[in-house]
C-alpha cells in the first residue's frame, strides 16, 4: 500500500487491515493499529511501519485506546476464566449476583458476549450445557442421567431447553452439532468450527457473508451451532497460531467441507498450492480440465468456508492482481507476504545459504 491509501484507511476503523501496517504518530510518539479509534492526526505528522517491534525500536510507544501489542478483539483474562470454569464445571451457573461478587459488572460482560458472540452470556452458559448433553446422549448414557449431570434441576426444564434448541427431543433428535470456537490472531479474532468428522469453517469474524454460510453448514449438515470444546477446535488454534508464527507451512487437520461435486474439486485443488506459491484462477480452471470454467472455479473459490488451511488467498488474477477474497485484499496482501518471507527463509536454509 502507498502512504495516500494507508493514510485514507486510519480512522475508518475497518477490522480488515489489521496486522498490515502500524500507524506511528510523531507529535505524540505513539503507535495505533489501523483500526484505532482516536481522533486521525494530520499526515504530516505520520510514519507507517510494519510492525510493532518497528515501532518500539523507533522510540514510540503503544497506544492506550487501541492497545496495539495485543490481539485485537482478544478474550479479556477475566472472561476466558469464566468460559474456562464454565466447560469444566456442568453444575456452574453464573447469575448477575455471582458476577458483582466478583467484582464483574453484568452488563459489561453481557455486552461482551453480545458483540462476539451474538448471543447473551446467560444464553452462552445454556448453549455449553446443550452441547455437552447432546454428547453424553449419543455417547448412550439416559436422558434422566444427561439432565442432572449437566446442572438442570428438573427433568422436564431440560427436556424443553433441549427441544428449544435442537427442534425434537433428546430422544427423537436427529440433529448432529458443529462446535464453534472463537479466537484471536495476529489479523483480527477468527471462528473456527468442527464436527466429529473434521474442521468444516475457519473465517475472519467480520466475514461479511458469516450468518450466510452458518445458515448452509446448518442446512448440508442437519446440525445445529453450539459453542463449546472439541480437540479438532484446539488443533486448528494450535495450527493457525503456529501458521502465523512463521512455524508452519502445512496442516494436518481433517476436514468437513460440504459442497457441490465442482465444488470440492476445485478445494483439493486449492490445498495443492503449495506454500509460497501463487496460482491463477485461468491456471485453476485449466487443472480441472476446463480452461472456459474460470468463472465457476473463481465463485467456488469465493465459497471456500476453511480460509487458510484451504489456501484461496493463493489464487491471484491472470495479470498478477489481487482479486476477490473475503478476509479482505490487505489480509490477503499480508498472507501472501508472510508466506513469501517464510518460504524464501526455508529454501535459503536447504541450500546451506
Amino acid at each position: 500500500m502507498t502512504f495516500e491509501e494507508k493514510y485514507a484507511v486510519i480512522g475508518t476503523q475497518d477490522p480488515q487491515y489489521e496486522g498490515c501496517f502500524i500507524t506511528a504518530v510523531k507529535t505524540t510518539g505513539i503507535f495505533c493499529r489501523p483500526s484505532c479509534r482516536a481522533r486521525k492526526p494530520k499526515a504530516e505528522n505520520v510514519e507507517f511501519m510494519a510492525t510493532t517491534q518497528d515501532a518500539l525500536r523507533g522510540g514510540y510507544r503503544p497506544c492506550k485506546v487501541c492497545k496495539p501489542m495485543e490481539p485485537l478483539d482478544a478474550t479479556p483474562p477475566y472472561i476466558q476464566s469464566i468460559i474456562n470454569e464454565l466447560h469444566a464445571d456442568p453444575y456452574l451457573r453464573l447469575k448477575d449476583q455471582d458476577l458483582r461478587d466478583r467484582d464483574i459488572e453484568p452488563s459489561q460482560i453481557r455486552r461482551w458476549f453480545q458483540k462476539h458472540h451474538n448471543m447473551t452470556f446467560h444464553a452462552y452458559q445454556r448453549m455449553i450445557r446443550l452441547n455437552r448433553a447432546y454428547r453424553d446422549i449419543k455417547e448412550g448414557k439416559s436422558i434422566t442421567e444427561t439432565a442432572y449431570e449437566n446442572g438442570y434441576d428438573s427433568l422436564s426444564g431440560f427436556q424443553s431447553g433441549y427441544q428449544s434448541i435442537f427442534g425434537d427431543a433428546p430422544s427423537q433428535t436427529d440433529k448432529a452439532v458443529i462446535h464453534l470456537k472463537r479466537f484471536s490472531t495476529v489479523l483480527g479474532p477468527m471462528y473456527a468450527a468442527a464436527t466429529d468428522e473434521g474442521v468444516c469453517l475457519v473465517e475472519f469474524t467480520d466475514r461479511r457473508m458469516l450468518e450466510t454460510e452458518f445458515k448452509d453448514l446448518r442446512k448440508r449438515l442437519n446440525a445445529v451451532i453450539l459453542p463449546g470444546e472439541h480437540p479438532l477446535l484446539d488443533q486448528v488454534e494450535q495450527q493457525l497460531q503456529e501458521y502465523f508464527a512463521g512455524e508452519r507451512m502445512d496442516f494436518d487437520i481433517p476436514l468437513h467441507a460440504p459442497g457441490t461435486d465442482f465444488q470440492q474439486s476445485v478445494w483439493e485443488l486449492l490445498q495443492q498450492i503449495p506454500y509460497g506459491q501463487t496460482k491463477s484462477y485461468k491456471q485453476q480452471a485449466i487443472d480441472i480440465g476446463n480452461v472456459k470454467a474460470i468463472r465457476a472455479v473463481a465463485t467456488a473459490n469465493g465459497m471456500n468456508r476453511i480460509a487458510i488451511i484451504i489456501p484461496c488467498h493463493r489464487v491471484l488474477g491472470s495479470d498478477g492482481s489481487l482479486t476477490g477474497y473475503a478476509g479482505g485484499l490487505e489480509r490477503k496482501r499480508w498472507l501472501l507476504d508472510h508466506e513469501r518471507q517464510h518460504s524464501h527463509g526455508v529454501r535459503q536454509g536447504e541450500l546451506g545459504l
